[in-house]
């Protein structure tokens, strides 16, 4: 067990140092920048942005009949700041980038693994061609650039969806909430839950990269890696949430 762990560290270690280089050719590595920002951010703004609003309003009401089962009453200016904090804290960082780690993570494995088997890598290598750097740098840059604006956008639609849980159930008056969304909130916050979202990007966009690129065997392999890296990237994620929660907010 160890020893494979230690295996698997080198050759991500390796991988890494072979990804991230400069690019051979500038005018291909935008095209497939390009690409890939549309491939791993842009088509996740719909399920990014589903799951937001609902959640958010869920997020409100919870923290809404939370405030009435108190011993004490709580003013229900108080949900509003509630769920911006809960959103920005751990709901839009964490829960999001998990799901991103399940829809980018499981299309990266595969569609690096399908190359591998294929031998479309063997070609590049024959061809000179870094194939690590090709394949994986504009992968890992796209995810840094879109990951953030994916969680941004998250906020402002989680805050959204509760705003409208209040009208639809009118448990609280909208100036009861936009207030609660306006009272302070620490920065540190904010700068964590960023830091957090690119860690989380990079961890997407490199486990599900080296799962793929080593590969072996055929079509059923491709699916058990791609499995495997889901797997393994929402492991990493939770663990690095936990140190940076410990570095950062203790």
């Amino acid at each position: 067990m160890v020893k494979r762990f230690l295996t698997a560290l080198g050759e991500y270690i390796f991988l890494m140092n072979k990804s991230l280089s400069v690019p051979q050719k500038r005018s291909i590595f935008l095209r497939v920048f390009t690409r890939e920002i549309y491939d791993l951010g842009v088509n996740s703004f719909g399920l990014v942005m589903f799951t937001s609003v609902f959640v958010g309003a869920v997020i409100a009401i919870q923290m809404y009949n939370n405030f009435e089962a108190a011993a004490l009453p709580i003013p229900k200016v108080y949900v509003g700041q509630a769920t911006k904090i809960v959103l920005i804290l751990e709901f839009s960082p964490t829960i999001i980038s998990l799901v991103l780690a399940g829809k980018v993570g499981s299309y990266i494995a595969s569609s690096i693994g399908t190359m591998r088997v294929s031998e479309q890598i063997d070609a590049l290598e024959i061809m000179g061609v870094n194939s690590a750097n090709f394949l994986i740098f504009p992968k890992i840059l796209s995810c840094l650039i879109f990951s953030p604006l994916l969680i941004a956008l998250s906020m402002v639609v989680g805050l959204l969806g509760g705003y409208f849980s209040g009208l639809i159930t009118g448990n609280w008056t909208t100036g009861e909430y936009i207030t609660g969304v306006q009272m302070f909130m620490p920065n540190l916050f904010i700068y964590y839950a960023f830091l957090k979202t690119f860690v989380f990007a990079f961890i997407i966009a490199t486990i599900p990269s080296y799962y793929g690129y080593y590969v072996k065997g055929g079509a059923l392999e491709v699916g058990r890696a791609s499995t495997q890296a889901v797997v393994w990237t929402m492991v990493f994620i939770i663990i690095s949430e936990l140190l940076l929660t410990q570095m950062i907010l203790s």
